[in-house]
């Protein structure tokens, strides 16, 4: 039966740790220049509403270095939904390809590709969730600290669709987390109440405040993304008010624990919710991060489509 990778809740705890294991097992035999093609004559469909940079060049190099292949569909190839219904480009897609990796605006989108394709369907992004973001970040969290039992991650912004999935996997994996977010910008509250409601089974607390001093306190890890995402443009001037005593900088950084570390899926607006000085810093370990999309979706993509 084929599984599909919509939200970051389609993996358990234990596929979760079997993944980040894959994702180090295949670092190394890039480190060391060893071929791994165990998806040698596979091709993986990515389709793309919205422009990328990580997301398409680690996805394309990806299924490369497994053997395989990536065909880019730009939005003017598709134009899903308007040129042809998504449930039908799921079902001719499915006749020729053996995954499909979908980044777009609406969280149905990557819903229906799901329900319709008899292959494999992974969200690379959408307006709820950013699951290949949360494995990479949750694989170089892993890397730099360890275990994820105890650990607070504080995320500092708006209750975005990055926000929505760290949470979901901190509660499923024991983490702590904390958003910290102005008045009004909160997460979804029902990803909310499902992230308490795992978070019950692994011990995890999962809080949402209005003070980002608060937020960051004693925190191990500071994460933060652009205050206005893609198709809120519209919004971002307002958006630069509400969000001032957001920004993760120098000061902030002071009142989370001294070893913490900053994290941002990029791309960052410098200046904005993060300082050059935090982000170049000695706390960052955002290019570990961008690297490890990667590694992390290579095992997801091993996983999904062997």
């Amino acid at each position: 039966m084929k599984k599909d990778l919509v939200s970051i809740t389609d993996l358990s705890k234990d596929e979760m740790l079997r993944l980040f294991k894959l994702a180090r097992e295949l670092k190394e035999k890039v480190k060391r220049g060893k071929e791994y093609h165990i998806l040698k004559g596979k091709v993986l469909a990515m389709i793309f509403e919205k422009p990328s940079l990580r997301t398409r060049v680690t996805f394309e190099t990806g299924i490369y270095q497994l053997g395989g292949y990536g065909i880019y569909l730009a939005p003017t190839d598709i134009k899903l939904g308007k040129r042809e219904a998504v449930p039908d480009v799921a079902r001719n897609l499915s006749r020729w390809v053996n995954g499909i990796m979908a980044r777009t605006f609406a969280h149905k989108t990557v819903t229906d590709l799901a329900e319709n394709a008899s292959v494999p369907v992974i969200n690379g992004l959408s307006d709820l969730e950013h699951p290949c973001q949360i494995l990479a970040d949750f694989l170089t969290i892993q890397e730099h600290k360890g275990n994820f039992k105890g650990l607070k991650l504080a995320f500092i912004g708006d209750g975005n669709n990055v926000a929505h999935s760290l949470m979901l996997a901190s509660a499923i994996l024991g983490a702590n987390f904390t958003l910290g977010c102005p008045d009004g910008y909160e997460a979804n509250p029902e990803i909310v109440n499902k992230a308490k409601n795992l978070a019950k089974g692994t011990g995890s607390i999962v809080k949402i405040v209005n003070d980002p001093v608060e937020a960051v306190r004693d925190a191990d890890i500071i994460y933060t993304d652009v205050w206005a995402s893609m198709g809120q443009e519209d919004e971002a001037e307002k958006r630069k008010m509400d969000f001032q005593r957001f920004q993760v900088n120098t000061r902030l950084l002071e009142v989370a624990k001294k070893d913490a570390v900053v994290m941002h899926c990029l791309p960052a607006h410098r200046g904005e919710e993060i300082t050059s000085e935090v982000l170049d810093g000695p706390h960052s370990i955002v290019l570990d991060e961008a690297e490890n999309r990667l590694h992390a979706q290579k095992a997801l993509m091993v996983m999904l489509m062997k």
